[in-house]
């Protein structure tokens, strides 16, 4: 039986505002996408995910989609996008798009035609509920702040908005709203895309009788989000139902790849039920990304935990970063050797049994920016500073040389580059073989090429508690990794050594097999 080629895939994740700018706007764009494809199957990547491209007021930077079949202008055309998956799949890499089905924008047509009355063909495509104004339906809140509520005028009744008033919740108990959805995916299929990431997944139903979420004990957060539990506007068993008609749908479709973003209060039990046989392929393991601890036994933890649950029943992910998150590079500004922490994390993700997720620049150490206030535009960051100060210090744009502005643009960016843009950029790290982007290349190449580390069994090794140490085992191929977290060295014992008879990889220039370990060592040996 073949494997599907997402299983022990690398998938890069671009932020299409931060990539490339092609027309000199100072907004990444597709044409900007297209000019760097070199660049990526020069990496190695097998895939690469689009944040939304899709027509958008902008009000959550394309997670408010106004048409779903259109190319905000913003960053090209439908012919452009034709031409990227051409592009693309010149070079093998797959592309994935990011589809949002919680909600819509309020310029969606959609909505547009369900707030104008009661009575019309959309009038229960959103959720849409009687009330006072000025007493919402219940204490739901918007998750970047204040009343998940929203009193229309023109129908005197509230709808449902878990993020921004613009951005209206879709009612997945009409049921032709969802076959408007799957006319939807299957267009892009049609198209020839690769795969969706879909946002949010996890909140397509919502509780029926809208109860209160209980408040927890003792909890009263400045960010008013926290301070109850998410149990009534999201993770309602009838999803798990929504994602089995979505996977039907995709699978008639042969090589494709669906992916949730899975952002639950349950965890990895939740990523387990969204990926279990006839629902989604893959489900983010954002646990994973918030481990902030530079230290192996929460990591091993997580992962034995992860294979416990999945067994061969369901695939995993990894993931250190993506565009709602800080830059996991931010933990190690106060380290000495910061180069070798980053190998280290990069080594873990790349060795591990699963699919894998890069965000853009992580192979070259991008850090956060510093964002004053007044250049803030993430609407979570406006309404909810100085608490919480947004997600736009890790959208800034992709660092490629030397010039001004990075090479992303010629003009002022949307948002500024961070200030080590001159020593921290791929030209310079291309053409150093001792570099992180080096190093991430050497790393990507050798699980390419390695179905021992793609697909292979994973079984940990207790060496010392600041080494993580695991065996990836497939068919009669057997590999070791071993990963130095400590700032001091550690000695291997050399019957554990004896098997093995070659180094795959190794960052401090190690070509023989060695016992002793130095801080931040990294050796992988078959």
């Amino acid at each position: 039986m073949q494997i599907p080629w997402w299983k022990g895939s690398v998938i890069y994740q671009i932020y299409p505002r931060s990539f490339q700018d092609s027309n000199n706007d100072g907004i990444g764009d597709l044409q900007g996408i297209i000019s760097r494809l070199d660049y990526l199957q020069w990496l190695g990547v097998d895939a690469i995910w689009l944040s939304p491209i899709f027509k958008s007021p902008m009000k959550d930077f394309g997670y408010d989609i106004s048409d779903y079949r259109g190319i905000d202008p913003m960053f090209g055309s439908l012919e452009d996008f034709r031409n990227l998956l051409q592009k693309a799949h010149e070079r093998k890499i797959k592309v994935i798009i990011d589809q949002v089905y919680n909600h819509t924008s309020d310029q969606h047509p959609w909505f547009l035609e369900s707030m104008s009355s009661k009575d019309n063909p959309k009038a229960d495509w959103y959720i849409w509920v009687d009330g006072k104004k000025g007493k919402p339906p219940n204490n739901w809140l918007s998750y970047f702040g204040g009343s998940a509520w929203e009193w229309c005028e023109q129908r005197e009744q509230y709808y449902l908005h878990l993020f921004v008033k613009e951005q209206p919740d879709l009612n997945w108990r009409n049921p032709d709203m969802v076959e408007a959805v799957m006319e939807s995916i299957t267009y892009w299929l049609d198209m020839g895309v690769d795969g969706f990431r879909f946002d949010v997944v996890n909140m397509f139903y919502k509780d029926i009788f809208l109860r209160d979420d209980p408040l927890v004990e003792g909890r009263n957060s400045k960010i008013d989000f926290e301070n109850y539990y998410r149990v009534f506007d999201n993770d309602r068993p009838e999803t798990l139902l929504a994602v089995e008609k979505i996977n039907d749908l995709v699978n008639q479709y042969k090589e494709r790849v669906t992916i949730g973003e899975v952002g639950s209060p349950m965890g990895l039990p939740a990523y387990f039920l969204y990926t279990m046989p006839g629902r989604l392929d893959l489900a983010f393991n954002f646990q994973f990304k918030e481990i902030t601890t530079y230290s192996p036994e929460d990591y091993k933890k997580l992962i034995r935990d992860t294979e416990s649950l999945f067994q061969n029943i369901a695939w995993p992910s990894y993931v250190l970063g993506n565009h709602d998150s800080k830059r996991f590079t931010e933990r190690f500004d106060d380290s000495n050797d910061k180069k070798g922490n980053l190998q280290i994390l990069a080594s873990m993700l790349l060795t591990m049994k699963g699919t894998v997720f890069i965000y853009y620049g992580e192979e070259i150490g991008m850090e956060d920016a510093l964002i004053p206030f007044e250049r803030i535009v993430d609407p979570a960051g406006k309404n909810l500073w100085p608490d919480y100060q947004g997600r736009d210090s890790a959208r800034t744009p992709m660092q490629w040389d030397e010039n001004p502005y990075a090479s992303f643009s010629t003009v002022e960016p949307w948002l500024p580059v961070t200030k080590d843009y001159l020593s921290l950029n791929v030209k310079a790290q291309m053409s150093d073989p001792d570099s992180l982007l080096s190093f991430y290349k050497k790393l990507i190449s050798l699980r390419k090429n390695n179905d021992c580390i793609k697909y292979g069994a994973i079984e940990f090794i207790d060496i010392d508690p600041d080494v993580m140490a695991y065996t990836r085992s497939y068919q009669n191929e057997k590999v070791l990794v071993l990963l130095n977290f400590a700032q001091r060295t550690i000695t291997i014992k050399a019957s554990l050594l004896n098997e093995y008879s070659k180094v795959l990889l190794n960052n401090k220039s190690k070509e023989n097999i060695d016992k002793l370990l130095e801080p931040n060592e990294v050796t992988i040996l078959q």
